[in-house]
């Protein structure tokens, strides 16, 4: 049985999967303190947070280098969205990253745009 270090990423075990639950990474938390959607686009600003944060924000943080969905990030870490959203909504409020709305509000329905979100998707996974 493998634990990896924090700096590894997620506690994660290769036989028994996530060995913390999914509410304490949150510390508890239900509800984001911003708005973010699945595919809202997140990106690290470069900032280095000034507060101390677990081992998930730190790799949700290392995968924001470049524009990155919040669904991706839930896939990378695998988390709930909600907890993702929780992890992300902290870095957005400590300014380590930007969220950005997706740019098809006006047309939620655009099947190319989705098509292309679920073909990233799954080359994720």
């Amino acid at each position: 049985m493998r634990v990896p270090a924090p700096q590894d990423g997620p506690l994660l075990d290769d036989a028994a999967g996530r060995l913390i639950r999914p509410y304490t990474v949150s510390n508890g938390r239900t509800r984001p303190t911003g708005v973010l959607d699945l595919l809202s686009l997140v990106m690290a600003t470069g900032s280095e947070p000034q507060v101390h944060l677990g081992p998930e924000h730190t790799v949700a943080l290392e995968l924001c280098e470049g524009p990155t969905s919040v669904a991706e990030i839930a896939a990378h870490l695998r988390l709930p969205a909600v907890i993702t959203k929780i992890l992300l909504s902290d870095l957005v409020d400590c300014g380590a990253i930007t969220a950005h709305a997706p740019a098809f509000h006006d047309m939620p329905t655009d099947r190319s745009l989705l098509e292309a979100v679920l073909d990233g998707l799954r080359r994720q996974l």
